[in-house]
């Protein structure tokens, strides 16, 4: 798993791709706690867990593809 650090907040997080859709995301710390967006949907009774995403945080994951900080298994 590799570091990616969010464009948007700064919140760091451990990746890994499987195929250019499968993406495995590990929190370092607790999503609500960390990540505004999370943190806004927590406040609205959602549950942290229940999101299953950020868009920032998506789009920081993509970047780090394109730039070759998070590699794409070859054949996947």
């Amino acid at each position: 798993m590799r570091p990616v650090v969010c464009g948007e907040c700064g919140n760091e997080v451990l990746c890994e791709k499987f195929s250019p859709a499968h993406t495995q995301v590990q929190w370092t710390a607790e999503a609500a706690a960390v990540c505004p967006r999370i943190a806004a949907e927590a406040a609205d009774g959602r549950p942290s867990a229940r999101v299953r995403s950020c868009p920032a945080l998506s789009a920081s994951i993509e970047a780090a593809v394109r730039e070759g900080r998070l590699e794409v298994p070859a054949g996947a």
